[in-house]
């Protein structure tokens, strides 16, 4: 018994402590069953979710005690071929792999000096663009997902954010905080995943990041959905596909969607909606954008 909770006390404190790299690992590890791996389990309980630590390590072929101090945070310069092997034993996708890369690279940075909030700031040309996309609903984000500017469907896609100050208005508090956005999204799940893993993606390679520990502190004490998906560690965001929403002023609409990197930015991406003529997704979407005014 002793030495069973001496291991939790010590699994405890990991969670709490060591690198992204390290909290990224155990959280992926917490998701592969052995069965999936060709380990056969035997009648004994199990005490830890997926593979164990050994388990792992033996897949990825390195040693019991390199690995623990990886996961730990004690190891910080993980080479790129135990990178991949840790990947292929994890059964990573394209996007993880990359994220696990990437924070590798970031581990073994030394903590960088106090960083300034990137710019906020949307040059004319980009809003002159916004308002060109008309009637296709198309708005400016932020890495961290705050609006920075959108045309008139960009902003009344998003039932309720106009009643919100400026400085307020990001998509991951609305999602999580604004009332109207529960009743908007029916496939509330993948919205509020697709939130997190952009958010977790900049977590893992820019930990530091001032804009982002406010939003993060701030949705862990006021959503416990974000605080669960936030302990996911789940990267897989999305760039392009389709979102359906039930508008309290159009009803049910599916547009699909477009997300692109605005070069020259701190990180700002372009996301644009559309719908094909002649759908009464398009007529819709139409609707949105008349009688608008963007606040």
């Amino acid at each position: 018994m002793t030495v069973t909770l001496r291991g939790v006390a010590r699994e405890q404190q990991d969670r709490s402590s060591g690198t992204e790299l390290g909290r990224f690992l155990r959280a992926r590890r917490a998701e592969v069953g052995p069965e999936e791996v060709g380990i056969k389990v035997g009648p004994g309980l199990r005490r830890t979710p997926g593979l164990r630590r050994e388990e792992l390590a033996t897949l990825a072929g390195v040693s019991i005690d390199y690995y623990a101090r990886l996961e730990r945070g004690r190891e910080c310069h993980p080479s790129p071929a135990v990178l991949d092997a840790l990947a292929r034993a994890l059964h990573l996708g394209e996007t993880e792999h990359k994220h696990l890369h990437d924070l590798g690279l970031s581990a073994a940075r030394r903590p960088s000096a106090e960083q300034s909030v990137p710019s906020r700031i949307v040059d004319p040309g980009t809003d002159l663009l916004l308002q060109r996309l008309r009637p296709f609903p198309a708005r400016v984000l932020s890495r961290t997902l705050d609006l920075l500017a959108c045309n008139q469907g960009g902003l009344r896609t998003l039932a309720g954010i106009d009643r919100w100050p400026v400085g307020q208005r990001n998509i991951a508090r609305y999602v999580f905080l604004h009332p109207m956005a529960r009743e908007l999204f029916p496939d509330r799940e993948v919205v509020t995943r697709g939130c997190v893993a952009r958010l977790r993606a900049l977590a893992g390679t820019d930990p530091d990041a001032p804009d982002l520990a406010g939003l993060v502190d701030e949705l862990l004490l006021k959503s416990t959905d974000f605080a669960r998906l936030w302990d996911s560690y789940d990267v897989n965001g999305f760039v392009q596909g389709s979102k359906t929403l039930q508008h309290p002023e159009v009803g049910l609409l599916t547009l699909r969607y477009q997300s692109m990197l605005i070069e020259g930015t701190p990180g700002h991406r372009l996301v644009t909606y559309y719908a094909l003529p002649d759908t009464p997704d398009y007529d819709a979407m139409v609707l949105l954008d008349r009688d608008a005014v963007v606040r």
